[in-house]
């Protein structure tokens, strides 16, 4: 298997566990990023998680991704000595999650992300104008 399909596999196995963990019933509707943090482990939960190429391009293995709305962490694999972050934004430009810019590692953020269609990019300067851009549909 393709290290593609084996984290588009581990994202599907997360996002069901996150959707079992986030019962409840929480009357706030923000969507804002609370923490970020780099690592070079991954954790469990991941309401999505992007992969830079591995190869230092300018570019995500996947461009087209799907996660599970609600709290939780996103994820951002980065293996390659290329900077790169992930940033999560809305239709209104409003960003609601970044990770730290690495190298070599995974970095992770807390996110609320709601049910539609958001943006996913990486900001470091270039790169996003170089195509590492994509879209993330949230249900």
């Amino acid at each position: 298997m393709t290290k593609g399909l084996l984290v588009a596999l581990a994202t599907l196995a997360l996002a069901g566990s996150a959707l079992v963990a986030c019962g409840g019933d929480d009357d706030e509707s923000s969507s804002t990023a609370v923490e970020s943090t780099s690592s070079t482990e991954t954790g469990g939960g991941a309401l999505f998680a992007a992969e830079a190429d591995p190869g230092g391009s300018l570019a995500w293995t996947e461009t087209e991704l799907t996660g599970a709305a609600g709290s939780g962490t996103i994820e951002m694999v980065n293996e390659s000595s290329t900077p790169h972050n992930l940033l999560v934004e809305d239709d209104a430009g409003s960003v609601l999650a970044e990770t730290d810019t690495v190298t070599g590692e995974t970095a992770t953020a807390d996110a609320e992300l709601q049910a539609g269609t958001y943006t996913f990019f990486c900001d470091v300067p270039g790169h996003r104008e170089a195509g590492m851009e994509g879209t993330l549909q949230v249900e």
